[in-house]
C-alpha cells in the first residue's frame, strides 16, 4: 500500500504524523506522492481558521488529482469539527491525543483502523526510520499531550483532551531507539511541554526529564520545544545549565506584552515575570536564540496596548518572532468577547510587529558574524542548523545528519558559511 502524509500546525502534531508514518512503515506501507496514494492522511490543526481552510483545501486538491485515493482526517480540526469532514466525504481516523496516559502520539488508531476504510495493509520488509523520514532530519519527540490550562483563546484543551505524560522510562526508550536509527538531533515536543510528569505516579517533572536525557549515552543533541513562562522555573534553568546537551535555542510564548490583556488572555504571568525570565535565560546562555509567540488584535486590544507591546518587543533580547492574528475559536472564551480592533489595524499592527521580528532576526544573525558554532547538516548537507539555530548555506562535500563546526562568513537567510576542523 502507497501511503502519504500531510500535517499541519505544530511540533506536536509534526511528531504525532512521524509515529503514524513508522506504524505504516513497519506493516509495509511504502511513502508516496498524493498523485499516486492509495492512502492519503490529512492530519489537521485547529488553532486558527487559517489552518483549518487550509485542510479542507488540501483535502480537495488530492480528491481532485487523485480521486481513487482513500483520504482519512485525524488531528485538532478533525476532533473538533466532524461534520466538515463529512461534508467533504472524508472519515476521521482517530481523535488527537492518546488512548492510555501510556502513549500520548495521537494518530495511532488510524493505522489499527484502516480496514474501516477498505484499505489493507500489505506484508513486506519494513522500512528503516532514520533521518530523513518525513523530510526532516531531526527526530521530533511528542512526551506530552493535552493542557489542563484555560487560556481564553485556545481551543486545543477541548481537542487534545487533560495532560498526560509518556512516563520517563519510556521517553528514554524512544530516544534509545532514535539513536539507534540514526538520528544525531531529537527535539522534545509537547501540547503543555512545562507541564509534563505533573500527571505520572510517581510525580515526575521537565527538570527530571532534562537531566535523564542529559546523561543519555547515545551521542545525541536535544533542542526543546515551546515551553510556557510559567513553566520556566529555576528548577529547569539549573538542569539546562548543567547539560551539556541541550542546545541553546528556547520558545518562550508570550502573546502579548500588556498586562491587561494577557489578564484578558488568561495567562498566568506578568510581562515583569517573563522579563525576569528573559534576563535569566540571556545571562546563563548569552548565545542562545529565543523566540516568541505573539497575538495581535485580541478583544479589547487598543493602540495604547499594542504599542507597548511593540516596543518592548524592539527592545527585547529575542531573537526572532511568531506573529499571529487573532482568531475567534468556536467554543472558547474570547470568542465571546466584543471590543475586537477593526480588521485593517490588526493586519496593519501584525505587519509591524513582524516587522519588529526581522530585525531582532537580523540583529541576532548579525551577532555571530565570523563566530564559529556546531551544527548539524540537514536537508541535502548544504545547509547547517547550528545549536542555537541559525541557519547556514555551506559548499558540497556533507551528506545530511553530520555534525560540523562551521565558520560563519555573511549575514543572509540562511547564512553563508564554511566547515572549519
Amino acid at each position: 500500500m502507497k501511503y502519504a502524509i500531510l500535517t499541519f500546525g505544530c511540533r506536536t502534531n509534526q511528531a504525532d504524523s512521524f509515529d503514524l508514518e513508522r506504524d505504516l512503515l513497519a506493516r509495509g506501507g511504502r511513502a508516496a506522492p498524493v498523485e499516486v496514494a492509495d492512502l492519503v492522511i490529512v492530519n489537521t490543526c485547529a488553532v486558527t481558521a487559517t489552518a483549518e481552510q487550509a485542510a479542507r483545501q488540501a483535502i480537495r486538491r488530492v480528491a481532485r488529482v487523485n480521486p481513487r485515493a482513500r483520504i482519512l482526517a485525524t488531528g485538532c480540526y478533525a476532533v473538533r469539527q466532524p461534520a466538515d469532514f463529512a461534508a467533504l466525504g472524508v472519515p476521521i481516523a482517530s481523535p488527537a491525543g492518546p488512548a492510555s496516559p501510556s502513549t500520548p502520539h495521537g494518530s495511532h488508531e488510524a493505522v489499527d483502523g484502516l480496514s474501516d476504510v477498505g484499505q489493507e495493509i500489505v506484508d513486506s520488509v519494513p522500512m528503516p526510520v532514520g533521518p530523513g523520514t518525513r523530510g526532516r532530519t531531526v527526530r521530533f519527540l511528542c512526551v506530552q499531550t493535552g493542557c489542563n490550562e484555560a487560556c481564553a483563546y485556545c481551543i486545543v484543551p477541548t481537542t487534545r483532551g487533560r495532560s498526560r505524560s509518556l512516563p520517563l522510562d519510556a521517553v528514554v526508550g524512544e530516544v534509545s531507539d532514535a539513536a539507534r536509527a540514526g538520528f544525531k538531533e531529537v527535539v522534545i515536543t509537547g501540547v503543555h511541554l512545562g507541564s509534563y510528569g505533573r500527571d505520572l505516579d510517581p510525580r515526575s517533572s521537565l527538570a527530571d526529564l532534562v537531566r535523564a536525557l542529559s546523561a543519555h549515552p547515545a551521542d545525541l543533541r536535544f533542542r526543546l520545544s515551546a515551553v510556557e513562562p510559567m513553566d520556566f522555573g529555576d528548577g529547569v534553568i539549573r538542569a539546562l545549565a548543567a547539560s551539556t546537551r541541550f542546545v541553546h535555542h528556547f520558545h518562550l510564548p508570550l502573546q502579548h506584552a500588556s498586562d491587561q490583556i494577557l489578564a484578558a488572555m488568561t495567562r498566568p504571568y506578568t510581562v515583569s515575570r517573563y522579563t525576569a525570565i528573559l534576563d535569566a535565560l540571556c545571562d546563563l546562555f548569552p548565545a542562545a536564540a529565543i523566540g516568541a509567540d505573539l497575538i495581535v488584535g485580541f478583544p479589547g486590544e487598543t493602540e495604547v496596548d499594542f504599542d507597548r507591546c511593540a516596543q518592548y518587543l524592539a527592545a527585547s533580547p529575542l531573537a526572532y518572532l511568531h506573529v499571529f492574528p487573532f482568531s475567534a475559536r468556536p467554543g472558547t472564551r474570547a470568542a465571546r468577547l466584543g471590543g475586537r480592533p477593526r480588521g485593517e489595524d490588526v493586519r496593519r499592527r501584525v505587519r509591524s510587529l513582524r516587522g519588529i521580528g526581522a530585525d531582532l532576526s537580523r540583529r541576532f544573525r548579525q551577532r555571530f558574524v565570523g563566530a564559529v558554532r556546531d551544527g548539524l547538516t540537514i536537508e541535502d548537507g548544504l545547509l547547517v542548523l547550528t545549536d542555537n539555530y541559525l541557519r547556514v548555506r555551506i559548499a558540497a562535500g556533507h551528506r545530511r545528519n553530520e555534525w560540523v563546526r562551521v565558520r560563519i562568513l555573511e549575514d543572509g537567510d540562511p547564512m553563508k558559511g564554511e566547515p572549519v576542523r
